[in-house]
């Protein structure tokens, strides 16, 4: 796996043994941030240039000019916290993208937002605050597209594909509909704003001590991003807008994936290990059938055509209210009694 420059681990740098099936999911954040496919900031993002570091936020939409050493703050805190930034960031959809230096050939990290867009690809937009040149980070990767990205869960190689024609324009516009900052930053430049789609090739397990500190790691992240859409429809206004949408059912997928993975993988491997634990891996699937359930519900919620807009609203509201709920118990309990396990203490 190419490095980011902090030395990223190989997948068996990070942890005694194989890799546990189950942390093969893919990133939701990617949550899927994962993912867990994978898995972005609300508009946040940073774009180096020049020498300085133009921060738009779509949360607090407000420009600020810092010196690059503020990039670096970002980026030293977002991989000592997994992922997670405060400030005017906290709270965002952040990556750590490094790409390749177009001119000098070296590595080149940036925080920058992103959308999720299923389980295949994330997305960023090179807005650069509106400005009329593009960010260095886009130039780079137009020059190479093969790229890395740090979520805070995962670490991966990447392709990097700028969308044109009519993709770009349905997808910036979805983007600008959910946040109408981007619209305000494509009326300011000439440039037409480019979208990038970032699909994911080849990446290693979490980047943590243990495979019970992964497992946690991949919870946390779902956590986060249900947290985040959770919030994001409680703000949005009487309709879902379709990023919005996009974003619950990328966070459904993962769900599945995750939990399909565990059945199939690590819980197969822990039983065929630790018969005495039979009792607990079988109420683990029965909650996995649960949340299941509840994810259908959600899913076919948001993809009904014809239902009244502000209906939906407070049916996903409901829903996702009653998921996070019975997932947080069902991810307390799986802690609890299999991380020792997987860490070799229970």
């Amino acid at each position: 796996m190419a490095t980011s420059g902090r030395g990223t681990r190989s997948a068996g740098e990070a942890g005694a043994g194989p890799r546990p099936a189950a942390l093969q999911a893919p990133r939701c954040a990617r949550f899927e941030a994962p993912t867990v496919s994978r898995r972005a900031a609300d508009g946040a993002i940073l774009a180096v240039a020049t020498g300085v570091s133009d921060v738009a936020d779509s949360c607090h939409r407000r420009r600020l000019s810092m010196p690059n050493d503020f990039n670096q703050q970002i980026i030293d805190e977002f991989r000592a916290n997994a992922g997670r930034v405060g400030g005017p960031f906290e709270g965002a959809r952040l990556i750590l993208l490094t790409t390749t230096g177009a001119r000098t050939g070296a590595g080149h990290t940036t925080p920058v937002a992103y959308l999720p867009d299923g389980g295949q690809r994330i997305l960023v937009i090179a807005s650069a605050a509106g400005a009329e040149r593009h960010p260095q980070w886009y130039r780079n990767l137009v020059a190479d597209p093969q790229v890395t990205v740090e979520d805070g869960t995962f670490t991966y190689s990447a392709r990097a594909e700028v969308l044109t024609g009519d993709e770009r324009d349905r997808l910036f516009g979805r983007a600008a509909q959910d946040d109408p900052g981007w619209a305000d930053y494509q009326a300011k430049t000439s440039r037409v704003i480019p979208v990038v789609a970032l699909y994911e090739q080849a990446g290693g397990p979490p980047d943590a001590p243990s495979w019970g500190a992964a497992l946690k790691m991949i919870h946390d992240a779902f956590r986060r991003e249900l947290a985040l859409i959770r919030a994001e429809v409680d703000r949005s206004g009487p309709a879902l807008g379709a990023q919005l949408r996009v974003n619950c059912l990328t966070v459904c997928a993962g769900l599945h994936g995750h939990h399909s993975n565990e059945d199939a993988g690590m819980f197969a491997g822990i039983g065929a290990q630790r018969p005495d634990l039979a009792p607990v891996l079988d109420r683990l699937r029965e909650e996995h059938q649960r949340v299941a359930e509840l994810l259908g519900e959600l899913q076919q919620t948001l993809t009904a055509d014809g239902a009244d807009r502000e209906q939906v609203r407070e049916q996903v509201r409901e829903q996702v209210g009653r998921l996070v709920a019975e997932l947080e118990a069902h991810l307390a309990y799986e802690e609890e009694q299999l991380i020792p396990v997987l860490d070799g203490v229970g």
